[in-house]
């Protein structure tokens, strides 16, 4: 006689309205906008299988704030997100990393009491090699007291977030999201059309096997962050030294690291002394998963989440990923002794 053993299926739905009613005080809406978030995960999904078969690849004419050229699939994704939300009624305003300003919700839709911020294709410049692409969110509640969204409910440090999240468009496409209760991953059946729940609380190792960093600006790093990625690689013994893993696609590098241990690093350097990845659609949504499952990010001398913010598209340099390698960072960058035992050891 063959023995079945059961096997919970839990679909992303399902998960969100049990986690809901540990909350007797929630009101639906924060459930209710990472629905509208997964629907458009699954329609993004959808657009970037149908990327080389469909007149979506390659570059517009167009530039976006960033002063990058914005690809078809960027424009195409960054619109899926602004319709799936603008009419719930649970936001007050957006931002997009791709939008010089706040996204207002239309006139004729009720605003809520949320922001949402988002980068709506990462890593987009990689698509027409077929490398894994991504979407990056943050919720934030409102704090100003009109109805529409303000500026200042945008500017808030990253530790008010009430949810962050990203989609990874791989092999598979998977969703990993936050609300402060630890970090889960669900991966999309494409014969369901349903988001499963496949990586529950996630725990990044504390010490990382794989060191992410593009080499090509070493020579217009400081002379510190040269000492710390030498000290990551092993040298002096200080500790094992870490395998180089680099895609150029930021939620590829950090969905690996996150699974299995390791730091993203993207330091300053002489062409961009302020960093270059966003801080309110990257840094932010990242460091406050990455935390949620046990580790950390900083911006070489304190810990993202406690920056205030100054400005929409606000540049920062980012360490994220295990607790001990990014310890090293704030220690090393700081001015402290190295490491000089142990693996992960981090400098008094």
């Amino acid at each position: 006689m063959v023995k079945h053993t059961a096997t919970s299926v839990v679909t992303i739905d399902r998960y969100i309205i049990e986690q809901e009613k540990l909350h007797p005080e929630a009101t639906g809406e924060l459930s209710a906008i990472l629905y509208d978030l997964a629907l458009a995960a699954k329609m993004i999904a959808n657009k970037v299988r149908s990327a080389g078969l469909a007149d979506i690849l390659g570059a517009t004419d167009n530039e976006n704030v960033q002063g990058e050229i914005q690809q078809k699939l960027d424009v195409l994704a960054n619109e899926i997100i602004i319709k799936a939300l603008d009419h719930g009624g649970r936001l007050c305003a957006m931002a997009s990393e791709e939008e010089p300003d706040i996204i207002d919700i239309p006139e004729r839709f009720r605003c809520g009491k949320y922001c949402l911020l988002f980068d709506p294709l990462d890593g987009s410049s990689n698509i027409d090699v077929n490398v894994p692409v991504g979407t990056i969110f943050s919720v934030l509640k409102k704090v100003t007291r009109g109805s529409r969204g303000e500026m200042e409910d945008m500017l808030q440090p990253g530790r008010r977030q009430v949810a962050a999240g990203y989609v990874i468009y791989g092999s598979s496409t998977m969703l990993v999201y936050t609300t402060g209760q630890g970090a889960h991953g669900f991966t999309l059946d494409p014969s369901l059309g349903e988001f499963l729940l496949s990586h529950p609380n996630i725990r990044i190792p504390d010490t990382g096997r794989y060191l992410s960093v593009n080499d090509s600006y070493r020579d217009l790093w400081d002379e510190p962050v040269k000492g710390l990625m030498e000290y990551y690689r092993g040298a002096g013994g200080a500790r094992q030294p870490m395998n180089t893993r680099y895609v150029g696609s930021l939620v590829a590098d950090f969905h690996r690291n996150l699974l299995g241990g390791g730091l993203f690093a993207y330091p300053s350097n002489k062409n961009s002394p302020k960093g270059k990845l966003r801080l309110l659609y990257e840094a932010n949504p990242l460091a406050f998963i990455v935390e949620q499952a046990g580790g950390a990010a900083c911006d070489g001398s304190g810990r993202i989440l406690d920056i205030q913010p100054t400005e929409l598209h606000q540049r920062v340099p980012l360490y994220i990923g295990s607790k001990s390698d990014v310890d090293a960072a704030t220690s090393m960058l700081g001015g402290k002794r190295p490491p000089v035992a142990g693996i992960g050891a981090v400098g008094a």
